[in-house]
């Protein structure tokens, strides 16, 4: 490994931490998984820069990002949300690759829509892994750097790795653009603890997003639903996405760092492809559910698969998409620099 290649954190906002795919093979001693909120931005970041697409990257909250490279630049990519990025004050598009050379100053802030982004660096962060990986699980002081969330002043060593892509350009990724609206599930396991007026009313909500949403959990407001066997079960495994109703009727969804098992009856699952377009949404977003079968899910993970495996195209940026404060920021200027007639007379 070259020492000289390293990622210093300038500043950092609460709840930006280091998430690979997640630690997986573990949920019968009680650890889930972590991994990022938004999988399907985290592959595609990962994608950007010719990493594999689980590999480690930074999952960055709606409290931003501020970093630069030490000594030697670093091919960096970021996607996700459409957050506000700036390299050195110049605006840049909300999904880009470029290289972040030793000095500049690349701030991640939050920006229009969406609540993660994931800033991915070609080749590999050299953090040691727990349970065989990366993924931070802050809550139990798993993974990432020391089991907690990013700080200012961390360095994050990195192996390089070469990448023949263009090394500056706007990522299309046209799958992230997922407005939220209807988020589909499967009904169970655990529906039949509702009747079926119950069901209909979850289906139809609509549900909003209420401010308590982090990384363990999305609390929603809307119709309370009612039981009509209880609203405790004996506890059983928990599934990113599984919605949980507990007894005030107002339906919990389960995310990324997710207890290991619970007691609340599960009216539904959100499916693997929307869970991203879920996490994405902000306090105050409304949405309804939609359920579809087993089949048709699973033909949406294969039809997910398929784009992924195709992966991003990475189109170099033209004038037209840079704004002013970038242009104004170049020297676009060649050829004569005087106006005196000795100057414009040995210009060739």
């Amino acid at each position: 490994m070259s020492a000289s290649h390293a990622l210093r954190i300038l500043s950092v906002g609460p709840g930006t931490t280091l998430q690979d795919a997640g630690r997986h093979g573990y949920l019968r001693y009680g650890v889930t998984a972590a991994g990022p909120m938004d999988p399907l931005a985290h592959a595609t970041a990962n994608l950007a820069v010719g990493n594999a697409p689980g590999a480690t990257a930074i999952e960055v909250s709606l409290g931003g990002v501020e970093l630069t490279a030490e000594a030697r630049p670093l091919t960096v990519a970021v996607a996700g949300g459409d957050f506000a990025i700036t390299l050195d004050g110049r605006p840049l598009p909300s999904a880009v690759l470029l290289i972040l050379e030793p000095g500049a100053v690349l701030k991640i802030r939050a920006g229009q829509s969406g609540s993660w982004c994931y800033l991915a660096i070609a080749g590999h962060l050299a953090v040691p892994q727990v349970l065989g990986s990366n993924a931070t699980h802050t809550r139990t002081g798993f993974g990432g750097v020391d089991g907690r969330a990013l700080a200012a002043g961390d360095v994050l060593r990195v192996e390089p790795s070469h990448l023949s892509a263009p090394s500056f350009g706007v990522i299309a990724a046209p799958w992230l653009d997922r407005p939220l609206g209807v988020i589909r599930v499967v009904l169970g396991p655990q529906d039949d603890y509702f009747s079926d007026d119950q069901i209909t009313a979850f289906l139809a909500g609509p549900w909003i997003l209420s401010n308590k949403a982090d990384r363990m959990a999305y609390f929603l407001e809307g119709p309370q639903l009612t039981h009509i066997r209880g609203y405790n079960i004996v506890s059983d495994g928990i599934a990113m996405g599984a919605v949980q109703v507990p007894g005030n009727g107002q339906p919990i969804v389960l995310m990324a760092d997710r207890q290991s098992t619970g007691g609340y009856p599960k009216i539904a699952t959100v499916i693997g492809p929307d869970l991203g377009r879920l996490a994405q949404a902000r306090p105050g977003t409304t949405f309804r559910f939609a359920a579809i079968s087993i089949a048709d899910a699973v033909e949406a993970r294969r039809n997910e698969a398929a784009v992924l495996a195709r992966g991003p195209v990475v189109e170099p940026l033209v004038r037209t998409q840079f704004s002013s404060e970038f242009l104004l920021g170049l020297n676009l200027i060649d050829g004569v620099v005087s106006s005196t007639e000795q100057a414009i007379a040995s210009y060739p």
